[in-house]
């Protein structure tokens, strides 16, 4: 069975980061008629995630984690990802 590229970053981020919060939203249908749209959506997601791992990091640091977590997703077709490392 094929996963959706969002729950494909459910799973990679609940295991890198054992997140105490993490939403996951596919926000592509506001960006109908934009770069990157795809119909069908799974081209632009919003990341909220809230991690103990990330005590005493940056927030570049954070982010830069959050990215490399999901290299595979970005180079697959993602074509934005805004994080937010709340909490």
């Amino acid at each position: 069975m094929h996963m959706s590229v969002r729950d494909a970053m459910v799973e990679k981020l609940s295991l890198k980061f054992a997140p105490s919060h993490l939403e996951v939203i596919d926000e592509s249908e506001k960006h109908r008629g934009h770069g990157g749209y795809r119909p069908g959506g799974e081209s632009h997601f919003r990341v909220r995630i809230a991690s103990p791992r990330f005590a005493g990091q940056t927030r570049l640091m954070q982010h830069r984690a959050v990215m490399e977590a999901l290299d595979a997703e970005i180079k697959g077709g993602v074509h934005a990802l805004a994080i937010e490392v709340v909490g």
